[in-house]
């Protein structure tokens, strides 16, 4: 797994700025994951045969009931938001800060100097970055992502099913 560090050079070489980095996190508040992607860090992180620490000791036992130790409980789905996974809202920034994230990089953000700024600010912890909210910010991520690298003429091709080429 990439660094925030790492992960913030990547955005800035494409003209996006550590906010857009921790706003597209954000699209996390919808949808989810299978268990196969983090059971790691319920069951032997970073091989101490223990849980990771930085997850809420409440929500441990409900990650692993839904992600129990074994290859079969690998396609289990689990909510990447726990309180809200099919509202588009600033409760995954919630979640992070309560050690609820899911997975290891949503964690991250959160204990990243660099971009815990924007997780409280988007949570509604710390209001001093006026005019800063995770809505706007986000939508202003989207809209610099999609004028990165845009293809035109005879250089690219609108797919008619996005996850196959035509």
């Amino acid at each position: 797994m990439e660094s925030v560090s790492v992960l913030k050079q990547k955005f800035s070489s494409k003209g996006l700025s550590t906010v857009d980095l921790v706003s597209l996190t954000g699209a996390h508040t919808i949808g989810q994951t299978d268990c196969r992607f983090f059971s790691y860090r319920l069951y032997n992180f970073t091989s101490t045969g223990g849980a990771d620490p930085s997850i809420n000791t409440a929500y441990l036992p409900q990650l692993q009931q839904l992600c129990p130790p074994g290859a079969a409980a690998g396609t289990n789905k689990v909510a990447l938001d726990k309180d809200s996974q099919l509202q588009f809202d600033a409760g995954y920034f919630n979640n992070i800060r309560q050690g609820n994230a899911v997975l290891e990089f949503d964690r991250r953000i959160f204990e990243d100097t660099s971009t815990q700024i924007y997780v409280d600010t988007f949570s509604g912890q710390f209001t001093n970055l006026v005019g800063v909210s995770f809505g706007t910010s986000f939508v202003n991520a989207m809209l610099a992502m999609s004028s990165i690298e845009v293809k035109t003429g005879t250089d690219g091709e609108i797919r008619r099913v996005c996850s196959k080429f035509n």
